[in-house]
């Protein structure tokens, strides 16, 4: 092999897996384009591990929704 070529991977650098996150968290998951609901296979189920902006929008949206749930749930604390 010359300096001027890489050595090839072997590997599909577009592969991926779905989002296990967003596979539980949202309900619209399956209406998703597949593309949408696919993450890189190397990063963990966030945000900016999926392959498309809309993927990574609709798992932000998730993750707010499921932050305000949490929000929502607890108790008010009152300040002195």
């Amino acid at each position: 092999m010359d300096l001027f070529h890489r050595q090839p991977e072997h590997a599909d650098p577009r592969s991926g897996r779905e989002c296990g996150f967003c596979s539980t968290m949202d309900p619209d998951f399956a209406s998703r384009r597949p593309i949408d609901r696919m993450v890189v296979h190397k990063l963990e189920d966030t945000a900016s591990a999926h392959l498309t902006e809309d993927g990574y929008v609709k798992h932000r949206i998730a993750e707010l929704v499921t932050k305000r749930a949490v929000m929502v749930a607890a108790p008010l604390q009152r300040s002195a």
